[in-house]
Parts: structure tokens; sequence; C-alpha cells
């Protein structure tokens, strides 16, 4: 379906201003119908401090706004992707739904500015000041969980690395739904080779992502995500469709945190395509594949817990 509608329409959009418009129209219509929400999910927009973005709880009503009363069972820091111009935290509010209710955690969805209005760095430094917010409203390291699909990978990626060469406690995991690693597309158009994506080619994501980077060579050291070595990196959970071509970058994802002492389990789900665990209503294979996520975060965030709990005994 996918490969016979979305993919002749994302090749004949021209990847200029007017373009991207349309994009995020059609995108919205599509995620609206392919993606569902459960009913009761609490949404509360924020805009403090410079952070932007909303608070989803599907977990139980009432939860306030993100006060520290919440903070105790953890929380889920969401980055959404589409190439850093097209989605928004209201189009992953159905995602967000649904994973706020199998991790049984509140989920905050950054609303990071957007290209091409709003050029590398943005969305990056946007992402994290909400970490650091989240941190400076009570919520310890340990009890925050990052997730994130397509280019918010790339973006989980830059806050982890940067944490750590700012000497930022990192948070306690992170799971990743196709995540978008090389934006040279060097990775995806090898893949391509071997197996079309039903949704957009390698060039037309290049030309989308070239309007967040514009003005810099995707291979710089931030653009390109380099971890120098003795980088300590929370554990992983990566999820790709073995239809899409970003299957690639999940695998150079997994090769790179394993290359610098990590843990990343990488599952690949086949047949596939892109971010598939948005589209509940089309793909049998999303809620089981958003539960194996969400319980990837909740084990996780029980190990912080229980390394809290045995420090705080030994320094007794």
């Amino acid at each position: 379906m996918t490969a016979s509608t979305l993919r002749p329409i994302a090749s004949r959009l021209p990847y200029d201003k007017g373009g991207v418009q349309v994009a995020r129209v059609l995108v919205e219509v599509a995620m609206r119908v392919c993606g569902s929400r459960l009913r009761g999910t609490r949404v509360t927009a924020i805009s403090d401090d410079g952070v932007v973005g909303e608070w989803v709880d599907a977990t139980r009503p009432g939860f306030p706004d993100g006060s520290v009363s919440g903070a105790a069972g953890g929380v889920v820091l969401y980055l959404h992707g589409s190439a850093y111009a097209i989605c928004s935290a209201r189009t992953h509010r159905g995602l967000a739904s649904r994973l706020s209710r199998e991790a049984g955690l509140p989920v905050f969805v950054v609303d990071y500015r957007l290209a091409p209005e709003h050029p590398f760095p943005s969305a990056a430094d946007d992402v994290e000041r909400a970490y650091r917010w989240l941190l400076g409203r009570g919520y310890d390291p340990g009890s925050i969980v990052v997730a994130g699909d397509s280019a918010g990978g790339h973006l989980a990626l830059d806050l982890v690395i940067d944490n750590a060469r700012r000497s930022v406690p990192q948070p306690a995991a992170v799971a990743l739904f196709s995540p978008l690693i090389d934006l040279t597309f060097d990775l995806a158009e090898g893949r391509e080779r071997v197996r079309r994506d039903p949704m957009i080619s390698a060039a037309g994501a290049r030309a989308l992502t070239t309007l967040y980077t514009s003005g810099h060579e995707p291979d710089i050291p931030r653009l390109r995500l380099a971890v120098e070595a003795g980088t300590a990196l929370p554990p992983f959970l990566v999820q790709a469709g073995g239809a899409e071509m970003l299957v690639a970058d999940a695998e150079y994802l997994r090769d790179l945190v394993e290359a610098n002492a990590g843990t990343c389990t990488l599952e690949i789900w086949p047949d596939q395509m892109h971010v598939f665990q948005a589209l509940d209503r089309i793909s049998p294979e999303a809620t089981p594949a958003l539960r194996r996520a969400a319980q990837f975060l909740r084990t996780e965030l029980d190990h912080s817990a229980a390394s809290i709990d045995q420090s705080a005994l030994q320094e007794k």
C-alpha cells in the first residue's frame, strides 16, 4: 500500500519550504488514519524556559503537568522523527499514548524546532534543553528513559554523546524505532540496492534532511555522531523494519554501541516498513513491537533503581 501511494507522492514533492508544508499535512493525516490513540489519555501542552512539548499520560487519570510528584516511577523523553522537518508532538500523540500505557509511564514528547525554518543545530539543542529541564524539575537521570523514531534516533545519540562530553548523567536506557544515523545516506543507498524502501528513496530522504543540515557537511563530528573512546553509553534497544532502507543504520548503530563497550539489542521485524510501531491500525506487528520496547524500558528502569538503592546502602 505504501509503495503504491506514499512513495510516488514522496518522489514528486519538491524538497523546498512549500513541499515541506504539503508533506506535514499529508503525514499528519496518515498518522491519524493509520495509528490509534488510547481513550483516557491526558495531553498537557508545555512551554517552559525554552522547552516546548506535550506530556502524554495514559497510565492513570489526573497526572498533573510533569511535576516532580510523577517522578518516582520514571518518565519517557520521546524524540519524534521525520527528517527534522515534518512531524511534531501532535502527530505522535497516538504512538506516545500507546507507549505510555504499555510502559506504565508518562511520556514527554519534545516539540523541537523544525527545518527549514530552524536548521542545525536547533533540534539537537532543543532536545538537550528538554533533558536538562527534566533534571531541573527533580527527575533523577536513572528515572529517565529516552525513546524516539527516525531522525529522533540521531537526536537521541547526539544527546547521550553530549551528556558524556559535558559530564551530565546519562538516562537509564534508550529505545529507538527505525533510527536515522547516517546523514550521508550512503548506508541507506547500499540497502536500497538490495531492497527498495516502500516509503521513500534514499535520495529523497537525503534532500529532506539537507533542509536541516544546510550549510554544514553531513560528516562533521556532531552530525556524524563521533563517539570518543571511553564514552559511557546507556543500554540501547533498536527496532527496524526488514523492508526499510534504514535497517542498515540500525545495524550500524548496534555495531557503534558495542564497539564502545555498550549493550544494544537489535530487532529486525521481517517485511515491516519505517516506524511501523506507529501504525497499529494497519500493522499487526506494531503492538507487540511497542510492547517489547516498553518492557525493555521498564526493565532498565528497575535495574537503575536497584543500583541506586544498592549505592545508598553502601554509603550507609
